[in-house]
């Protein structure tokens, strides 16, 4: 797992991200937002902004991680004016009608989890190694474990299956692996809500790593400035 994340490691990382969110009843919508994340894993920040359609644009989220405690969590919503921070209890809610929580759209960092081999696995085509992975006392869950199966040609998470307890409640599964500027990274994540039989696939367009970001746009303040 250290190494995994070692592979993953990056300055910078940019994408435009195309969500579709699939409901039970087969009706399909479609959000955009535009990524940018400075740093990787526990020291990382991320700012989310969605840019479409009309009723979610502008909404931002600000996500600052911790490699000793939970990330703290600030939401902009243009249409009250006001920031709020994300209550721990409410991670696990879902983000804006995705089936994504505020929790899922956190970094997670290998000192926050104490891992377990439980075998090996395939996905898509893939061998994989079956990791169980338990949050630490510093890391508050709505999960009680995580089920991740990384394959053993580039040490990619292929599947990460979210438990509570002893059911499997979430699925994210990454496709379209690809190498990216020295970083095999996948390029659409699809998660499954396996309780509201949602889902949820995000596209990685415009993906790039490394680039110039400024440190003052991952704030409270900056979070406010639509761009």
């Amino acid at each position: 797992m250290e190494e995994s994340q070692k592979r993953a490691r990056v300055n910078s990382q940019h994408y435009e991200g195309l969500l579709q969110v699939i409901e039970p009843s087969g009706k399909t919508t479609e959000k955009r937002w535009q990524s940018q994340r400075l740093g990787s894993s526990g020291n990382s920040k991320t700012l989310l902004r969605f840019t479409a359609p009309a009723e979610v644009k502008g909404v931002a989220l600000l996500v600052i991680s911790h490699t000793d405690r939970a990330a703290d969590e600030w939401m902009w919503t243009p249409a009250i004016g006001r920031e709020r921070r994300i209550a721990l209890q409410d991670r696990s809610t879902r983000f804006f009608g995705t089936d994504f929580t505020f929790e899922d759209l956190e970094e997670r960092d290998v000192d926050q989890f104490d891992f377990k081999m439980l075998g090996e696995g395939t996905v898509n085509g893939a061998k994989c190694w079956k990791i169980e992975s338990t949050p630490r006392k510093s890391k508050t869950s709505q999960y009680s474990s995580l089920q991740i199966y990384v394959r053993q040609e580039d040490y990619v998470t292929a599947q990460l299956d979210c438990f509570s307890k002893d059911q499997v409640i979430r699925r994210l599964v990454y496709r379209q692996i690809e190498n990216v500027q020295n970083v095999w990274t996948a390029r659409v994540l699809e998660m499954s809500d396996l309780k509201r039989k949602s889902r949820t696939i995000l596209r990685l367009d415009q993906l790039r790593y490394n680039v110039p970001l400024k440190e003052d746009d991952f704030t409270v303040a900056g979070l406010q400035r639509e761009k």
